[in-house]
C-alpha cells in the first residue's frame, strides 16, 4: 500500500491555492498526525506549496524522525516551538499570507500572532484538513476496522465476567483491562458503564453503583489501533428481561439497523439522522432520543461528518460513521445500541460485528 501522506499534503495545497493562501500553520495534534504521521503531544506544522516544516521539541527528535522520515522538514526546539516558529518562517520569504486553525489555536497562541507584528499576514481558516479527513483511504479503513474487532473481541471476554453486585467502575476496570489484552493502544475515550436508572444518563460516568436484578446494563467505550478509533455501544440486561425491556430494547435495535443498512454516501446527515429518530418518533418516543444519530469517527473519536437533525452536509464515501440511536427514560433507565459503518460505494458496511440481540446476564 503506498504511501497516503504525500497526497493528502498536495490535497491541502491545492485547498491553499483556493484560498488564495501562501501557506498554513497547523496547531491541531490530530491534522498534523494526519499529514505527517507524527503522533508526539508538541508540534507546529507549517505547509506551503515547496515547503513542509514541523516543529516539536527534545523528547521527540528521535521519534518524529522515524515516524516522518523524510517527508518533511524537521526543526528541533529547545526552548518554545513558537520561538522555532519564527525562525523557520523567516526562511520562508514566500510565505506572507497564512492561514491559521482556529479550531485549533488556543487564544494566548493567536496573541503570539498578533504581536508578530506587520512580517506576516494571518488569515483565520476553518476545517481545511477536517474536510479531507472525512474521506478515509483504505489504510485508514483498515485501522478502524481492527480497532473495531479489538472493541468487540473485548466486549465479548467482559460480558461472561459481569455479576450483579459488581460495581460500574469495576466492570469498567474488566472491560478496559480487555480491550488492552486484545490490542487496544488506549482509550478512545473514558468509557462509559452505566447500571438501571443511571442508563437513562446518555453520557454518564462509571460510578460506585451495584449492579442489580433487571438492570439495563449499558457500556459505551471504544479501542485504539494505530492512532485509530472505534465507537460501540451495546444494552444488556442484568437478569431476566421483562417485556417492557424488551419493548423498548427492541425500538432501538429496530431503529439501530435500519439506519445502519440505509445510510448512503450522497445523502445529507439531516437525511441520516432521520433514518432512525422517524421510526423511534413513530413508536412514541420522540422527546427521549434528544441526541443525534451519530458522528464520523477517524483519528479522533468524534469528528466530521455529523448526523442530526441539523446537520446539512453530504455525507462522503468512504467516511466511518457511528449509528447510535437511544432512548432514555429519566429514573427507569435507557437503551442505547451503536455501530461503526463505513459509507463504501456498494453501500454500507457495518465494522462493529457483534450481536444487536437482548443479552441477559446471568
Amino acid at each position: 500500500m503506498s504511501d497516503p501522506r504525500p497526497r493528502r499534503v498536495a490535497a491541502l495545497v491545492d485547498g491553499l491555492t483556493a484560498a488564495h493562501l501562501d501557506g498554513l500553520l497547523l496547531t491541531g495534534l490530530s491534522n498534523i498526525r494526519y499529514l505527517t504521521g507524527f503522533s508526539g503531544s508538541s508540534a507546529l506544522l507549517v505547509v506551503g506549496p515547496r515547503d513542509l516544516v514541523l516543529i516539536t521539541d527534545f523528547r521527540y527528535q528521535t521519534q518524529v524522525v522515524e515516524e516522518v522520515g523524510d517527508l518533511a522538514r524537521i526543526a528541533i526546539e529547545p526552548s518554545s516551538l513558537w520561538t522555532g516558529l519564527w525562525q523557520q518562517l523567516a526562511q520562508l520569504p514566500s510565505m506572507q499570507v497564512i492561514g491559521f486553525e482556529t479550531a485549533h489555536i488556543q487564544h494566548r497562541d493567536f496573541q503570539r500572532l498578533l504581536e508578530a507584528g506587520a512580517r506576516w499576514q494571518w488569515r483565520p481558516t476553518v476545517d481545511l484538513v477536517e474536510t479531507l479527513r472525512e474521506r478515509k483511504d483504505e489504510s485508514e479503513i483498515a485501522r478502524i476496522t481492527e480497532a473495531a474487532q479489538v472493541a468487540t473481541d473485548a466486549l465479548e471476554r467482559t460480558l461472561p465476567q459481569i455479576r450483579r453486585g459488581m460495581k460500574e467502575l469495576a466492570v469498567a476496570g474488566i472491560l478496559e483491562k480487555e480491550l488492552r489484552d486484545a490490542g487496544s493502544e488506549g482509550f478512545a475515550f473514558p468509557s462509559i458503564v452505566a447500571s438501571g436508572p443511571r442508563s437513562a444518563l446518555p453520557h454518564a460516568h462509571s460510578s460506585v453503583r451495584e449492579l442489580e436484578d433487571g438492570d439495563f446494563l449499558l457500556m459505551d467505550f471504544g479501542a485504539v489501533v494505530a492512532g485509530y478509533c472505534s465507537d460501540i455501544t451495546r444494552t444488556v440486561v442484568v437478569g431476566k428481561a421483562s417485556e417492557e425491556h424488551r419493548a423498548v430494547y427492541d425500538i432501538v435495535r429496530n431503529a439501530n439497523e435500519r439506519a445502519a443498512r440505509s445510510v448512503r454516501a450522497g445523502m445529507t446527515g439531516r437525511d441520516a439522522d432521520a433514518l432512525a429518530r422517524d421510526y423511534i418518533d413513530r413508536a412514541g418516543f420522540a422527546p427521549l432520543f434528544g441526541h443525534s444519530l451519530g458522528h464520523g469517527i477517524g483519528l479522533e473519536v468524534h469528528e466530521a461528518p455529523r448526523l442530526a437533525r441539523t446537520a446539512e452536509g453530504v455525507l462522503a464515501e468512504s467516511a466511518v460513521v457511528t449509528i447510535e440511536p437511544g432512548i432514555y427514560r429519566p429514573g427507569w433507565g435507557g437503551v442505547r445500541i451503536e455501530d461503526d459503518v463505513v459509507l463504501a460505494a456498494a453501500g454500507p458496511r457495518i465494522l462493529t460485528r457483534f450481536a444487536r440481540e437482548l443479552i441477559e446476564l446471568g
